[in-house]
């Protein structure tokens, strides 16, 4: 029974929470503003397969694949 007191003491007296290295609220703007990149980034490759269709002839509109 003293084993099960001694961790449980040990555990409690432990319970120390770890200091943030930035305030709080900063994470999430933090996060927003990656998000806001990265869509930025993506946002950025629009229209990129219409801009080189002549590699893939998709000039034509008449068409309904290839071979046929």
């Amino acid at each position: 029974m003293s084993l099960i007191t001694t961790i449980v003491a040990a555990a409690e007296a432990e319970h120390d929470l770890a200091p943030l290295w930035m305030p709080a609220p900063m994470f999430g703007l933090a996060m927003a503003g990656i998000l806001l990149v990265l869509g930025l980034v993506t946002f950025s490759y629009r229209d990129v397969a219409n801009r080189h269709s002549h590699k893939t002839g998709g000039e034509h509109h008449d068409d309904h694949g290839h071979g046929h």
